[in-house]
Formats: structure tokens, C-alpha cells, sequence
């Protein structure tokens, strides 16, 4: 693998650290995110960072057990950057204080205002005298640490910027790798400017070195990659191919929760249009008999990724004895599933290729897309030259419509969201809003409404629209359609849709909902 300058993220446990990452990768920086206790002195001799960054995270430096980075990493002579928790860690380990809240948490939006004279880490800040950040901190810092000064307050973090110039160890307390703090990119530019970063890491950079840690990983062993016609799995089955060639064989599970017409499109795509050998498993019976009469969002995921393993190993040895799996993981899925690299950040939902697979699964995960953000999976697609059209689809969950289905699953109740989810996405079409929106979808209502058609009663299901704008699947926000182009799809759906007489519409955020319904 190419030598790239290095820095390190060393994660307490913060939600939002790979952030961090994504900050760092929009400036061609090459970084890593390790959790605290696999980081020791002998891992910073290795690893050599040019700098590090301490995340946030939801610990207080006064619990047993604390999160703490190793003594050795203050004396490796290089920049370190505290965020939120990480700057209580630098206080609390340097020589200040921290003390619990007593009325100074902040959670949400804060204006900081410089306190000092111009310091490096802030250029380009506090041009309109104050600048908007995030805060989500109980603790906070009482009294700086010796060689410190403050360079910036907020209201209730009076030590909000902090800086050693001399040891160049800075410190926040908010976070500047959220979207709520504008200028945040900005100061991970200067910081990295600072520590002498020169961007030596491109999407073509990490190409390569997929490329070869796979070709390591897997040697001259047969691999099998669950297709599911998505960016995702499509990305990895298409960089694993070049890496590999012929010992990847990919297996496209039909488990009849897919959308109207998906399995021949991606039948057509795979086999004919890449050359790649294919197997078509179509598992409709078995996946959706294990399903009969399960609600639990949770059982139903867990069911769904249990069924996809044993699948895959029965088609592992059609091929010849394949010893892996690969897979199209991605960073949001295995940060709402456990922690990234075994840290101490806090479960949100099971997703069906990380909580759902078994212990001893028989096979060995290859899963290349693991440590990348959705854009940033588009970003790998165009370099591997993947068509634009296909690119830029909607993300679809690996559980598919077992997801947008609340309640029971029946197949009567499938057949109406697949039409109606057809008419909603053909809408948004020929409103040219495609490219806009980061998700759209239908979900059936485990409910049946009253309603009026052709002067006769109905007692129909309800369906919900959701569609929503992001960046990188974190967080969301509805899309602001017109009323008229919600009231014209309504009666789309209800006139072209038997057994739906109902529309709503999801106007929730992410958070406090997720962008899938279960």
C-alpha cells in the first residue's frame, strides 16, 4: 500500500467521529480512526501520525474506566486536536480542570467569539465577529492546562477554543466536523495546513490500495459477493472483480423484497452488460415463509441476515468451495450497528450485513467500502467507471421492503408498495427532483382507513411517502415538496393503486427518526 501521510483519529466514542474522517478525506488527507484502547506507544511508533485528533464522545473523564489515549502521545512532537470530550481529556491529563455540569451544558446550536489575538488554527474564522458551532458537552473545562490560552468563548464553554501555540496541541469544545458548524471545514483545513499535510490522498490513492488489500486479504482463494443491485454492493463487486478477476463470482439474492422490476434489471446489468459470473437465487418462499407473521422491526432484520448467510454458504459451495464474502458495508451501517474498529459508541438498529450475521459464519468478510460515506462510494463508482445513471440511484435497504412494511408482512401488502412506490419515484421523476433527493420510498401502514370511491365505502390501507436530503446519511431532512406536487402524487397512488385510499407524508428529521421506518 502507498505510504501516504498519516494522521490519527484516536475515538472515544463520539457518533459522529468518522466525520472527522470525511473532513479530512474532502482535503486529500489519508487517516485512520482507531478506538482509544487499541492504541498504546507501540501503536503510535508504528503508525507514525504526522498528527492526531481526539473525538468526542459520551464518557465524563470523572467515570471509572474513562476513555484516556496513551502518555506517549503528547510527547510525539506532533499537532493534536481535542474535540469536545477530547479537549477534556487534554485538560484533565495536561494539568486543568474539568468539572461536571452545574448548568454549563450545551446541546445544540452556539455562537463562539474570539477571545485573543489571530491564531492559526482560526484563520478565515470570525470575519462577522462570532461564528455558529455545535455543542454536546455536559462536562466542561474550568481552569486551562499550563502553555494554554483561551482564543475563544461561547456562552457557556468559556475556554470553547483553546491552544498550546508552542506544542501546537489545540482544543475545542464543539464539534467542527458537523454540518451545524459552518466553518468547521475550515478549521480542519487550517489544522492540517499547520501539521504540514501536503494531500496526498486521492479516490484514485484509495482505489489502489483497495485494490491491494484485497488481492492480500484474499490470495488465490474463490470469493462470492451478495448482489443487491445497489451503488453499494454493485461498487464492491465491481472493484473486487478488477482486483481479483474471475475468482469472484456474484451471488444476486431474489428474496422477494425487492422493487417493482429490480431482479431483471440487475440480472440484465451483472450478466450482461460486466461479463461477471452470476448466480440468481431466487429465495421468495424461503425468506419470506421465515418472515410469516414476524412484526419486530428488529426480528425481522436479524431473520433477513441469518436467511442471506445461509444462502450465500449454500452458494459458496456451488462455486467451489468460495472462502469469502464480500460485501458492500458501508461506514453508516456499521456505526448505527457497533462501533467502528470495536470502539465504545452506542448501538442505534441491527443492520442485515453487520448485527444480523452470525458468529461462525463459515466464511471470511470482504468488505472494502467499509471505512466510506455514500458520496464517497459514488465518488469510487465514477473512478471505476461505472455509468452516471446508475451512480446516482437512491440508496435501497439491504432488508428492502421488510423495512417499509411496519406490522406483518403479506404478499398482498408487498404488491401494493411495489406499485405504489413505482408511482411515487416516477413522479419525482417527471418533476425532474431525482437528483435532489438523497432517499425516496413508500411505507405501508399496519393500518386500514375509511374512504369514499365512486360514492361507495372503502376500508383500505394508509401508505406514508418519505423522501430526504443529505450528505452523508447522518443525519436528514425532509424534502420541502409543493402541496401541489404531494396532492397530485395522492391521487396518483390512489387512482393507479388498488388497496391504498390513503397519502401522508413524513416531514421528521433525522434525528430525532431514521430515514428508514424500521
Amino acid at each position: 500500500m502507498t505510504q501516504h501521510q498519516r494522521l490519527l483519529i484516536i475515538d472515544f466514542g463520539s457518533q459522529v467521529t468518522q466525520l472527522i474522517a470525511r473532513r479530512l478525506r474532502e482535503l486529500n488527507v489519508y487517516c485512520e480512526i482507531h478506538p482509544f484502547n487499541k492504541v498504546d506507544d507501540a501503536f503510535l511508533a508504528a503508525f507514525a501520525p504526522r498528527a492526531v485528533i481526539f473525538s468526542g464522545g459520551p464518557a465524563s473523564v470523572f467515570a471509572e474506566g474513562a476513555p484516556m489515549p496513551p502518555a506517549g502521545v503528547f510527547t510525539l512532537g506532533v499537532p493534536i486536536l481535542g474535540i469536545c470530550y477530547g479537549q477534556q481529556v487534554m485538560m484533565h491529563l495536561l494539568g486543568g480542570k474539568v468539572e461536571r455540569g452545574h448548568g454549563t451544558a450545551e446541546f445544540g446550536r452556539a455562537f463562539v467569539t474570539p477571545a485573543n489575538r489571530a491564531l492559526g488554527l482560526l484563520e478565515g474564522w470570525f470575519s462577522e465577529g462570532r461564528e455558529q458551532v455545535w455543542m454536546s458537552h455536559g462536562d466542561h473545562v474550568s481552569r486551562l492546562a499550563p502553555g494554554f490560552e483561551v482564543f475563544g468563548t461561547s456562552p457557556n464553554a468559556p475556554f470553547a477554543i483553546t491552544a498550546d501555540e508552542a506544542r501546537r496541541f489545540y482544543a475545542v469544545q464543539f464539534h467542527p466536523e458537523v454540518h451545524h458548524t459552518p466553518q468547521g471545514a475550515k478549521l480542519y483545513e487550517n489544522f492540517v495546513r499547520l501539521a504540514g499535510f501536503t494531500g496526498d490522498w486521492t479516490m484514485g490513492a484509495y482505489r489502489a490500495d483497495a485494490i491491494a488489500k484485497i488481492r492480500a486479504q484474499v490470495g488465490d482463494a474463490k470469493v462470492i459477493c451478495g448482489l443487491s443491485g445497489g451503488v453499494d454492493s454493485s461498487v464492491a463487486a465491481v472493484l473486487i472483480h478488477e482486483a481479483i478477476g474471475d475468482q469472484l463470482t456474484c451471488v444476486f439474492v431474489d428474496h422477494g423484497l425487492l422493487r417493482q422490476g429490480e431482479a431483471e434489471q440487475v440480472v440484465a446489468m451483472f450478466r450482461d452488460h460486466y461479463n461477471m459470473p452470476l448466480i440468481h437465487a431466487d429465495e421468495t418462499e424461503l425468506f419470506l415463509g421465515a418472515l410469516d407473521g414476524v412484526s419486530d422491526p428488529e426480528v425481522k432484520r436479524k431473520t433477513i441476515g441469518r436467511l442471506f448467510i445461509d444462502v450465500f454458504q449454500k452458494h459458496a459451495h456451488a462455486v467451489g468451495g468460495a472462502r469469502f464474502l464480500a460485501q458492500g458495508t458501508l461506514y453508516p451501517d456499521v456505526i448505527e450497528s457497533v462501533s467502528f474498529s470495536g470502539g465504545p459508541s452506542v448501538t442505534i438498529k441491527s443492520h442485515h450485513n453487520v448485527g444480523g450475521l452470525p458468529e461462525k459464519m463459515g466464511l471470511k468478510l470482504v468488505e472494502p467500502l467499509r471505512e466510506l460515506f455514500k458520496d464517497e462510494v459514488r465518488a469510487l463508482g465514477r473512478e471505476l467507471g461505472l455509468p452516471a445513471s446508475f451512480i446516482g440511484r437512491h440508496p435501497f435497504p439491504g432488508p428492502g421492503l421488510a423495512i417499509r412494511c411496519p406490522g406483518e408482512i403479506t404478499r398482498e401488502k408487498l404488491a401494493i408498495l411495489r406499485r405504489a412506490d413505482a408511482v411515487f419515484i416516477d413522479q419525482i421523476r417527471r418533476h425532474g427532483l431525482y437528483d435532489e433527493i438523497w432517499q425516496a420510498f413508500v411505507a405501508i401502514l399496519p393500518v386500514r382507513t375509511v374512504g369514499v370511491m365512486g360514492d361507495g365505502r372503502t376500508y383500505d390501507f394508509a401508505c406514508a411517502l418519505r423522501a430526504v436530503t443529505s450528505v452523508d446519511g447522518m443525519t436528514a431532512d425532509y424534502y420541502p415538496f409543493s402541496h401541489e406536487f404531494l396532492g397530485g402524487t395522492a391521487t396518483r397512488i390512489i387512482n393507479e393503486v388498488p388497496g391504498i385510499n390513503r397519502v401522508t407524508y413524513d416531514i421528521t428529521s433525522k434525528p430525532p427518526g431514521t430515514i428508514e421506518w424500521e
